[in-house]
């Protein structure tokens, strides 16, 4: 029974995808010991709260350059390859930022880390879907988002530790190093896959090829046809559209904000980020698992009112105690939305297209929304801190019924070549 049970959990995790995952955990650690606290870092640069604003608003534009372009690159020559690629460019960023004499440097960092992640981010979802069968995908999402969610319990503590008793410039050292290592990994893996070519368990799929424009046009062309269908992929993108422009406004402002307004230090706003993620490691298989037994929309509308009374609880927060109810609903919400979002994405794309398609959606209608963080920080400045986290809040109940009645999919229909067929109207089994 013991033997099954090992073999099964081997069948659900080759060795491959299990050095990938740990991989994507090292160089994530490392991303998020900076992430939470760049504003403040920003602040301490020399920055005010609109050119903490308009730092994110210009850095919002980086993402649009790369990474659709990155999406097609996975679907080219293959997922490990791609995210070996993005690695050598996100080394960049750390070594940029702990050479930073100003603030506005950051925006160089910001750029090299837009490169790596167009290749990294379209690339890891993709390598998943292709590692697993879709009548069990919500679930493989959920226990790779599950090991996946130790980057949100160990970075930010560790960042802010760090930042608070040794400075900015150790944090990034140190980061820069556990980056390192974890690139060291992607780029074997690389050269392992190349080699291994003939072996049809250990090759990436789809095979890879060599890109031409002529294979962007053709690839952009699909996806773009795919969603002026008015399907679930159509919604998808408008959903995450209206969030994405929502989000954007506080993102850049929610550290500020918890020290600024509430006294929060370094260190308490990783262990607030370390909450969230754990609350999130502890449910997001049984939320995978739902997602396949119930449809990805009712983990997902349920996921989107949670995150909702995170926000109230944000914003009504005036202590360190009350912070740690808000993040813990969000680590909730998040297990409920992410392996039902991704797992309802692969489905809704063709394979050849996965790679563009989570570039896409990771990208969403990022036009509309560059100007959100200026924004964000105008409402902040011109009326009161608290305005601009009471958008999101109330965005996140008017996506609510559309995800309810939009995000429906019969499997049956879902293509593996071409276009994706215009889905029916079926409940969420």
């Amino acid at each position: 029974m013991i033997a099954e049970t090992k073999k099964g959990i081997f069948n659900l995790f080759p060795k491959t995808l299990m050095l990938f995952l740990l991989g994507m955990v090292l160089a994530n650690i490392a991303a998020e010991m900076y992430l939470p606290l760049l504003p403040l870092y920003l602040q301490n640069m020399g920055a005010d709260i609109r050119q903490v604003g308009l730092f994110f608003t210009i850095s919002a534009v980086l993402p649009l350059l790369f990474q659709i372009f990155g999406g097609w690159i996975s679907d080219s020559v293959g997922r490990l390859k791609a995210v070996a690629f993005g690695s050598l460019a996100g080394l960049f960023t750390f070594i940029i930022f702990f050479v930073s004499p100003s603030w506005q440097w950051g925006l160089v960092a910001m750029a090299t880390s837009a490169i790596g992640r167009s290749f990294v981010a379209p690339s890891f979802r993709a390598f998943i879907a292709e590692q697993s069968d879709e009548s069990n995908r919500g679930k493989i999402y959920g226990m790779a988002d599950t090991i996946f969610a130790v980057v949100g319990v160990l970075g930010p503590p560790l960042g802010g530790i760090i930042s608070d008793r040794m400075g900015y410039k150790a944090m990034f050292l140190i980061a820069g190093i556990i980056f390192s290592v974890a690139t060291i990994i992607r780029i074997a893996m690389a050269t392992q896959t190349k080699r291994k070519e003939a072996d049809t368990d250990k090759q990436e799929s789809p095979k890879a090829e060599k890109p031409t424009w002529k294979g962007l046009k053709t690839s952009i062309a699909s996806m773009v046809a795919l969603l002026l269908t008015g399907g679930v992929a159509t919604w998808i993108l408008i959903s995450d559209g209206i969030l994405d422009i929502n989000f954007n406004m506080v993102g850049q402002l929610m550290p500020i904000y918890m020290q600024n307004e509430v006294g929060i230090t370094n260190t308490q706003i990783g262990l607030l980020n370390s909450v969230s993620s754990i609350v999130t490691m502890a449910l997001m298989s049984f939320m995978g698992w739902l997602s396949d037994k119930k449809g990805e929309r009712l983990a997902i509308a349920g996921g989107m009112v949670t995150l909702s009374i995170s926000m109230t609880v944000f914003v009504f927060s005036r202590n360190f105690y009350s912070m740690m109810v808000s993040w813990a609903l969000f680590g909730l919400g998040n297990s409920m939305i992410s392996p039902a979002y991704n797992s309802l994405i692969s489905k809704a794309v063709p394979e050849k297209l996965r790679g563009l398609a989570f570039g896409l959606f990771s990208t969403s209608v990022g036009v509309v929304a560059l100007p959100a963080p200026y924004i964000g920080a105008f409402l902040w400045e011109r009326f009161d801190p608290r305005v601009p986290f009471i958008l999101p809040t109330l965005a996140l109940l008017v996506v609510v019924p559309i995800v309810w009645r939009k995000f429906k999919i019969d499997a049956q229909q879902v293509p593996t070549e071409g276009l994706v067929a215009q889905p029916v109207v079926a409940q969420g089994d």
